[in-house]
């Protein structure tokens, strides 16, 4: 193990460069002579024990070693403006930054009682990244979303690693075009043999229906498999197939009448999460999100 001192002016200068992508730059951002800077450059090298830099023409390029360099010193100048604006508690008025990650599944309504909430804690400017659960979760991980809201919660491995809230539980049914509208009498046994948009594998909500269609011993038909839900409630207002959804992302359009509810599947609910990384210094809004954030159903 080395017992090498990390020196965050080098750490800074060694950030600067990179950023500014030459010495030259850097040393006019910097307002340092270029000889020094690259003599703290190479001083950095030495402790780090690795080249951070290719030359390519007149430029500098960023080995392996320098990439991973530059995303911990991200990081590091990251937190440390959030240590400054969460010991002063008083970061800009009215422009605190607040980074939210959303499943790309969860109903868009869902975001947006997120962010009236979050408005109406404290004013701020908040930025909303949609994308896959494993892909936020990492950006979580990595402090760059400060919350994020899920359909699952995290696993029980990673319990030192986030705080998680559950802040809804709603219903989920079965709708259709409607053309299915007879298939409410008898239900559930008249989905048997119907064709079905349904979600992909990675879903939570797949997993929840194919455990229920088996234990009511129900075969249907699979005609369409779809990650968006956007997508799927347009191949069901087109008469595709029935599709399986949480109550609050069907709501308008069963209230504009291009879907019905033809059933509630009993026993299996879409549950959403508030999801914050386990930091020290905790983000002022979403610290307090997670005390208070409810999510309604209508």
């Amino acid at each position: 193990m080395s017992d090498s001192w990390l020196n965050y002016h080098h750490l800074y200068y060694f950030k600067t460069i990179a950023t500014e992508g030459s010495i030259a730059k850097a040393s006019k951002f910097l307002r340092l002579g270029q000889p020094t800077l690259s003599a703290q450059l190479k001083t950095f090298e030495d402790v780090i024990g690795h080249k951070l830099f290719d030359r390519q023409n007149r430029s500098l390029i960023l080995t392996d070693a320098g990439r991973l360099a530059l995303e911990y010193a991200n990081g590091i100048f990251r937190l440390g403006s959030e240590l400054i604006e969460a010991i002063n508690e008083r970061p800009v008025k009215g422009r605190i930054p607040f980074h939210v990650g959303v499943i790309d599944t969860i109903p868009k309504h869902i975001s947006l009682q997120l962010i009236n909430q979050a408005r109406e804690l404290e004013e701020c400017v908040v930025t909303v990244f949609e994308g896959r659960g494993a892909d936020l979760v990492n950006e979580l991980k990595n402090h760059k979303l400060d919350l994020v809201l899920m359909n699952v919660a995290p696993s029980v491995g990673d319990a030192s690693v986030f705080r998680a809230r559950k802040v809804a539980r709603v219903p989920v049914v079965v709708c259709g075009a409607k053309k299915y509208q007879n298939l409410k009498r008898d239900f559930p046994a008249s989905l048997a043999d119907q064709p079905f948009i349904l979600p992909t594998s990675d879903c939570q909500l797949r997993h929840s229906f194919d455990h229920w269609i088996a234990m009511n011993e129900i075969h249907i038909n699979p005609v369409v498999e779809a990650q968006d839900t956007s997508l799927q409630k347009l191949l069901a207002t087109h008469g595709m197939g029935l599709i399986v959804a949480a109550t609050p992302a069907i709501e308008d359009l069963v209230h504009d009448r291009e879907l019905s509810v033809i059933g509630r599947l009993d026993g299996v609910y879409e549950e959403y999460w508030a999801v914050e990384a386990a930091r020290k210094i905790r983000h002022p809004i979403a610290s307090r999100l997670m005390k208070t954030l409810s999510i309604s159903a209508q």
